[in-house]
């Protein structure tokens, strides 16, 4: 079934195009199975430690495989208070599905709540030969629920010494209240972002030295809900919980 439906997926965008301006459909995860696809998606586990406790941000909760469901056609990631325990998932598409250049694009509905972090991102491929912030990094959704209605896109490089100095903060009044389509159109010259096919940020550096413009690579994709550290907040609301971030799909296609 999954084949089938990505299949026409395929022909659907190739012939029509969509919200992505009749470009190609090169991938697509529609989330339609019973159950996470493992020949796409990686578990993240655990606090992080020993080498990246916190997942290098004081983020407070532990990754699960049993913070999410497949249920009508979305990956449901559900963040959680167990006693004295956050708990969330991270998954990513590393060494699985990796992309240089194209529109990256995912459809996601918000959790909300003071303390909660949801994410949609990418890191370089090689993260494991040169490290971050070397690798380089794309957050083509980040979203804190301590600063409802608005959205964070964001780049990390070399040059910024990891912080995000090449990042907007776009105010998106009731952004929590639906659905919405966050997606970044990356080239070989520039990386534009989009919520809802509103351009809100372009990086485009004239010089592309390495520490620069580390976007001349493979990247893999990360979604997760993460709760407090350093950009969540350190003060969390434990009356929110249990909250979820919906993710309808990701799609990857190739710009024209």
């Amino acid at each position: 079934m999954k084949t089938l439906k990505l299949t026409l997926l395929l022909a659907l965008f190739t012939t029509f195009g969509g919200n992505a301006q009749n470009q190609k459909l090169i991938w697509a995860e529609e989330f339609d199975g019973q159950s996470l696809d493992e020949s796409s998606w990686n578990y993240e586990l655990g606090d992080g430690c020993p080498d990246l406790c916190g997942w290098g941000n004081n983020e407070r909760q532990v990754y699960t495989k049993d913070n999410h469901r497949l249920e009508d056609g979305k990956l449901i990631i559900t963040a959680k208070k167990d006693g004295d325990r956050y708990t969330s998932t991270r998954i990513t598409t590393k060494d699985k599905q990796e992309f240089q250049y194209g529109r990256m694009e995912t459809r996601a509905k918000l959790p909300v709540g003071h303390g909660l972090w949801p994410a949609f991102w990418m890191l370089g491929a090689n993260i494991s030969e040169v490290g971050w912030p070397a690798c380089g990094e794309i957050d083509i959704l980040e979203y804190v629920g301590r600063e409802p209605g608005e959205i964070f896109t964001s780049l990390h490089t070399l040059d910024s010494h990891g912080n995000t100095i090449n990042t907007e903060k776009t105010q998106f009044p009731g952004i929590e209240d639906d659905y919405h389509v966050y997606a970044a159109e990356w080239s070989p010259e520039k990386i534009a972002f989009f919520v809802d096919d509103q351009l809100v940020y372009t990086f485009n550096p004239e010089d592309k030295t390495e520490a620069v413009w580390p976007f001349d690579q493979p990247f893999y994709f990360i979604l997760n809900l993460a709760i407090g550290g350093n950009f969540g907040g350190p003060d969390v609301d434990d009356t929110i919980f249990p909250q979820e971030f919906s993710i309808d799909y990701v799609r990857v296609y190739e710009l024209e």
